[in-house]
């Protein structure tokens, strides 16, 4: 697959799976159109009235989730034809054209909510990436998303964060261990956590603990896994952290984590910075759709 290169040099190559953007539209649109269909539109146009516009940014930001707007459009009718301007992954400017639409009027009015739901929301997620990955330039700590996500979006969210320039957390609960405090305090403290793990995941499957002190990182120093969390330590101790660990496994910091404090924790020296607003809390980006 050809890597399609962005400002800045970065590749992104990330498509979204089509059976997963047919079944998150179907879904869409079968809660908005209800038994009943759209009463307005389709009082106002007739059956082959056609129409065209533009799908236009109203602030400046990063695309994502274009092929759910198209499939919003094409799946009310396949004569729709839908023309990128801005590709995901790329940067908007305020009033710029990411996308223009041509085809049944019924069908363009009625998948314009969906539409743009989706387009807003998923280019709202890249361009707060975006600005996360900005602010620790240069200090080789990377952004990355967690599982506090929309449900049954999951997949699609965390494609706008890559699209936006961070990378992924695990996707959920099946494709990595992480242990938390209550696992910790269930099992009867890290070490019994680890032995317990290790004894029940497969040879394939990485390994991530958390730990909140420095006691407690010094236990998983005695028995390093993959990776260590370090949860809420201010960048002091994260430096600290970061100096007994001596590379011996990848460190991730997380925990209220704000555009104000970001870089800070990224020059404590850690590989990864885990933000959970990236997903949970991201302003949409206002797409509107004009007509011509």
């Amino acid at each position: 697959m050809t890597k399609r290169k962005q400002p800045g040099g970065r590749a992104f190559d990330r498509v979204l799976p089509p059976w997963a953007v047919g079944k998150a539209v179907e879904a869409a649109l079968a809660e908005d159109l209800g038994i009943a269909g759209d009463l307005t539109t389709d009082a106002i146009f007739a059956p082959g009235q056609r129409a065209s516009g533009r799908l236009v940014a109203r602030g400046e930001g990063i695309v994502a989730g274009l092929a759910l707007a198209e499939a919003a459009f094409r799946a009310l009718s396949g004569e729709v034809a839908f023309r990128v301007r801005t590709r995901d992954a790329c940067p908007v400017a305020a009033r710029g054209v990411i996308a223009s639409i041509e085809g049944p009027a019924r069908a363009l009015l009625t998948g314009e909510r969906v539409a743009l739901n989706f387009l807003g929301h998923l280019s709202g997620i890249a361009t707060l990436t975006g600005r996360y990955v900005e602010a620790v330039a240069g200090t080789g700590a990377r952004i990355v998303c967690t599982r506090k996500t929309t449900p049954g979006l999951r997949i699609f969210e965390k494609y706008a964060v890559r699209a936006g320039g961070g990378l992924n957390h695990r996707f959920g609960l099946y494709d990595a261990v992480l242990i938390k405090d209550n696992h910790i305090r269930a099992a009867g403290g890290v070490r019994a956590a680890i032995a317990a793990v290790r004894a029940h995941a497969g040879h394939m499957v990485k390994v991530e603990i958390e730990v909140d002190t420095l006691d407690q990182l010094d236990e998983v120093l005695a028995d390093p896994v993959d990776a260590v969390l370090l949860d809420n330590m201010a960048p002091a101790m994260l430096a600290e952290a970061v100096g007994r660990i001596g590379g011996r496994m990848t460190t991730e910091a997380s925990g209220g984590v704000g555009l104000d404090t970001v870089r800070a924790i990224a020059e404590a020296g850690v590989d990864l910075i885990s933000v959970g607003r990236l997903t949970h809390s991201a302003p949409t980006l206002d797409i509107g759709l004009d007509f011509d």
